[in-house]
């Protein structure tokens, strides 16, 4: 399916850039509630598997591509994206109901600098990988190709060290 009237991709460009805009100001709001008497502490290894799984499948994506099956890899990122939102929503879901949970343990310069690059690049990969949809989308393919060069990396970067941030808190809960 390509995106190619210019006012349907004038609409796309711009609800990408209010998203982008928007995900990180309500996450950061959300933190602020407090919703009290619901138990979801079960969520923290659910969404690091969401993340783990999202690792995995970005480099089967990858894969894929490499072998030319276009509709294996565009379903799989379509996948990858729907995994995103799940995980942000329980991620969103677990902070409003949890207390943050300090880390403990001797490593603790290596936990503050993966968290930190994980949170800042968790922000910058919604509009890279938003645009570099869209750019596939589009029928785009060269500046798709462009994109992915620097988005995939990133992208399956925060899907990893979601992972390793929450075997390193997870004593600590």
């Amino acid at each position: 399916m390509e995106l190619k009237d210019p006012s349907k991709l004038k609409k796309a460009r711009l609800a990408i850039i209010i998203a982008s805009i928007a995900i990180p100001i309500v996450v950061a709001v959300l933190f602020g509630v407090k919703i009290e008497g619901v138990d979801l502490s079960f969520l923290p290894p659910i969404y690091a598997s969401i993340n783990g799984l999202t690792a995995i499948l970005l480099v089967v994506a990858l894969i894929a591509i490499k072998q030319k099956k276009m509709s294996l890899h565009r379903g799989l990122i379509r996948f990858c994206l729907l995994l995103s939102l799940l995980f942000l929503g329980c991620y969103v879901a677990y902070h409003m109901t949890s207390d943050s949970t300090p880390y403990g343990g001797a490593y603790r310069m290596i936990y503050f600098i993966i968290l930190i690059t994980h949170i800042l690049l968790s922000i910058a990969v919604v509009p890279l990988v938003l645009f570099t949809y869209l750019f596939a989308w589009q029928g785009n393919f060269e500046r798709h190709k462009k994109w992915t060069k620097f988005t995939w990396p990133l992208w399956w970067y925060v899907a990893l060290s979601g992972v390793i941030v929450y075997f390193m808190i997870s004593p600590y809960y």
